[in-house]
């Protein structure tokens, strides 16, 4: 199953507080970005974020996902009707989010 576009755009919405939020359709899903570093992404109308040890303090009984068969597991965000904690959650893991890759040429 995949997302749907509502649901991204809910979730786009909430995180509008941040700056530089964007994201990337990849095979029915969604890849989402803070400020040039993934965070996480939207899998079968699920937010996931990075397992980053930040995050996880901040969200202790998170239970953990996969977005995919195959991927690493992921933390699920299940309170995201909650604007402002969302928006410190992303901020506080920007320093521990990995940097982008360098695209090859």
């Amino acid at each position: 199953m995949s997302s749907s576009k509502e649901y991204l755009e809910y979730i786009l919405e909430q995180l509008s507080d941040l700056d530089d939020i964007s994201y990337r359709a990849m095979m029915g899903e969604y890849i989402i970005y803070y400020r040039g570093k993934i965070v996480g992404g939207i899998y079968d109308d699920r937010f996931l974020i990075k397992p980053v040890k930040v995050a996880l303090a901040m969200m202790p009984d998170a239970d953990m996902e996969l977005p995919y068969e195959g991927a690493k597991e992921m933390l699920l965000v299940d309170d995201v009707d909650d604007r402002e904690f969302l928006k410190e959650l992303l901020e506080a893991m920007y320093e521990e989010l990995p940097a982008p890759k360098k695209k090859r040429k």
